[in-house]
């Protein structure tokens, strides 16, 4: 992917007020149940995202699995239509909920996710993330993630949609066992690295470990005070760009100031201006 704004992605989770409702998981049904307006009533649905997104200049799209009202076949033809009109790919359908690690409800959550890889097919993303687990990382626990995502895999065959997992809770909080977690299923799931989930005195020497292997980036940044903190970002930016990352940046802003649209542009144009002098 070439050095320039198509290496730029947004979020769903970055514009949390804007979309304003969310849809909770129950890991007991695959249904969706009613909305509730967690960041305020909103102003945009989802269906009428693609298009704001695109003359805000962005055409890469991941969605948090919590923004879908629906699973119904028809509104997954919708939103896939409503992408194409507008230009914009799905990145990433990021499936937010589940433990495959779990001792007790592993396979119930391993089921439930695969439901979710489904729905990424239908969509017509080029990625689905799922979470390693919960756990600890003991060895038992790694077997039960292990385990659970080969059986995902095996399920997703055949399919261009690439099953990605991400250096996120308890499971995979280390570099360690990303690494060998990656290993043992040799390729059939991807990485994508995320700047926000690690932190304390070893995050750049952590990050810089596993990023020679990620496809995917969530590029968030700190804000404090509304200031984007400028040395964390581009020491991350360093850590990714200098294991040899080419992937997507995906924007992730939680910040309640600046406004959404004004701190994704903040970081995008710092992650450019880097990029650029590359």
């Amino acid at each position: 992917m070439a050095q320039s704004a198509d290496r730029i992605a947004v979020s769903t989770w970055s514009l949390h007020r804007l979309l304003g409702t969310t849809y909770a998981h129950d890991l007991t049904t695959t249904a969706i149940g009613p909305g509730e307006d967690t960041y305020g009533e909103g102003s945009e649905s989802l269906l009428g995202l693609p298009s704001v997104l695109a003359n805000h200049g962005y055409k890469r799209l991941e969605i948090v699995s919590f923004h879908m009202r629906s699973r119904d076949s028809i509104y997954l033809a919708e939103l896939r239509e409503q992408l194409r009109i507008a230009g914009v790919t799905l990145q990433t359908l990021l499936i937010d909920a589940g433990d495959i690690a779990d001792p007790v409800n592993g396979a119930r959550d391993t089921a439930w996710i695969a439901g979710w890889v489904e729905v990424a097919n239908e969509l017509g993303a080029e990625n689905a993330r799922i979470i390693a687990g919960k756990q600890q990382p003991t060895p038992e626990n790694i077997e039960r993630s292990i385990a659970a995502l080969r059986q995902l895999a095996d399920a997703n065959a055949g399919s261009p949609l690439r099953l990605v997992t991400e250096n996120w809770f308890d499971l995979l909080s280390s570099p360690s066992v990303v690494h060998e977690v990656l290993d043992r299923l040799e390729g059939r799931i991807g990485l994508l690295g995320d700047f926000g989930n690690w932190s304390g005195p070893t995050k750049y020497q952590d990050l810089a470990s596993i990023f020679p292997r990620a496809e995917l980036c969530h590029a968030k940044a700190t804000f404090a005070d509304g200031q984007l903190d400028e040395a964390d970002y581009a020491a991350c930016l360093s850590a990714a760009e200098g294991a040899g990352y080419k992937g997507p940046y995906t924007l992730i802003f939680d910040a309640h100031h600046p406004h959404e649209w004004t701190g994704l542009a903040e970081e995008r144009d710092f992650i450019l201006s880097r990029l650029d002098q590359g």
